[in-house]
C-alpha cells in the first residue's frame, strides 16, 4: 500500500513539549522507529511533517535580535525548519532501518507550496503564532511590517495569513524519487508558501500553511491509498472532555461531515485534520487518524479513527 504519513508536532518534540536540540532528536529517533516499521511490513511511504515548535524558536531568536538584524521571514522559517528536520529525520530513519535490518534510501526535499496571492487570508490574517509580547515589545516587531493582536491580559501575539493550499510544486520530483524506491520526506510544515507572479515567476510569502491541509493535497496528488495523520490520541473524538466522551472508529465520510458541523472538533486542534482527512477521503482515499504508535496497525488493520467515502472501513 502506498501511505502518506504527516507527523503532528508531538513527534518532533519530548513529551513536555520541549524543542531543545537534544528532545529533537531524541523525539524523532522514536519516531522514526515506528515508520521504519511501516516500511518493514512492505509499504510504500511518503513523510510530511509539522514545525510549529521548531518555527517558534526562530521567531523568539528574531524577537530578540530584532534591534540587531532584520527579523526571518516566514518563508525562510519554513525552509530552514524544512531543511534541519529533514536533516534529523534522514539520520533517525536510516538508523531505524538498520536496526530493521534494512536498506532503504532515504530523500528529503525543500518543498514549495502555491497558494493563491488573492486568498482572503491575506486580507485579515487570523493564525496566531508564536509567544505574547509586551505592548512595547510588539511595537517594535510591528515596525519590522508584522501584525499584532492585543490578547487581554496574556498580552499581544503576533498573527499571520493561513491560505488554502493549492498544489505541492515538487509533486513531480517526489513522484519520481518514490517510484525509484525511495521513502521521501517533503512538504514539512505545510510547505514553503509561495505565490505566482504575472509573469509566472514565484515568489515566497508571509504565511503559515496548515500542514494536514497540505498532506491531504500530496496524497491526492501522488494517488495514494491511505492518508494518516499521526498525532497524540490514538482515535478523534465525540464530546470530548465531557462524561459522553467516546471514540469515533470506522465511519463515512457524510457520517464526520455531520459531527463536524455539528461543532465536535476544536478549531484550534483536531478540526484543521478532520478538515484534512475529509478532503482526501472524498476523493475515494482511505483516510486515518491515530496515534503515532499505531501507524502500522491504522494500515494494516483500520486502528484508529478510519474515514471512507462511502461506507465504514
Amino acid at each position: 500500500m502506498k501511505v502518506l504519513l504527516a507527523l503532528g508536532g508531538n513527534a518532533m518534540t519530548a513529551k513536555d513539549g520541549s524543542a531543545t536540540p537534544g528532545a529533537q532528536i531524541e523525539a524523532i529517533a522514536v519516531a522514526m522507529d515506528s515508520v521504519a516499521a511501516l516500511v518493514a511490513a512492505g509499504h510504500e511511504v511518503v513523510l510530511t511533517h509539522g514545525n510549529g515548535p521548531q518555527v517558534g524558536n526562530i521567531l523568539v531568536k528574531n524577537e530578540l535580535a530584532a534591534h540587531v538584524v532584520p527579523p526571518v521571514p516566514l518563508d525562510w522559517c519554513g525552509a530552514q525548519t524544512q531543511g534541519t528536520i529533514g536533516f534529523i529525520v534522514l539520520d533517525a530513519l536510516e538508523a531505524a532501518f538498520a536496526r530493521h535490518g534494512m536498506k532503504r534510501q532515504v530523500a528529503v526535499l525543500v518543498t514549495r507550496t502555491l497558494v493563491d496571492a488573492d486568498d482572503e487570508a491575506f486580507t485579515e490574517p487570523t493564525k496566531p503564532i508564536g509567544r505574547y509580547l509586551t505592548h512595547e515589545q510588539a511595537l517594535q516587531m510591528m515596525d519590522h511590517g508584522q501584525v499584532w493582536e492585543d490578547r487581554g491580559e496574556k498580552g499581544w501575539r503576533r498573527v499571520v495569513a493561513s491560505p488554502q493550499p493549492l498544489e505541492v510544486l515538487e509533486t513531480a520530483a517526489i513522484r519520481t524519487l518514490v517510484d525509484a524506491g525511495y521513502v521521501v520526506v517533503a512538504a514539512g510544515g505545510g510547505g514553503i508558501p509561495v505565490v505566482r507572479e504575472a509573469d509566472g515567476t514565484l515568489r515566497g510569502v508571509e504565511a503559515v500553511i496548515d500542514k494536514d491541509l497540505t498532506a491531504a493535497r500530496l496524497a491526492e496528488a501522488l494517488e495514494v491509498d491511505a492518508l494518516v495523520i499521526a498525532t497524540d490520541v490514538d482515535h478523534a473524538i465525540l464530546d470530548y472532555g465531557t462524561d459522553r466522551a467516546r471514540p469515533i472508529e470506522r465511519v463515512t465520510v457524510a457520517q464526520m461531515e455531520e459531527y463536524a458541523a455539528a461543532g465536535q472538533f476544536s478549531s484550534g486542534s483536531m478540526g484543521p485534520k478532520v478538515e484534512a482527512v475529509l478532503e482526501f477521503a472524498r476523493t475515494g482515499g482511505r483516510s486515518i487518524i491515530t496515534s503515532l504508535h499505531h501507524i502500522r496497525e491504522a494500515v494494516d488493520d483500520g486502528f484508529g479513527t478510519v474515514i471512507t467515502a462511502d461506507r465504514p472501513a
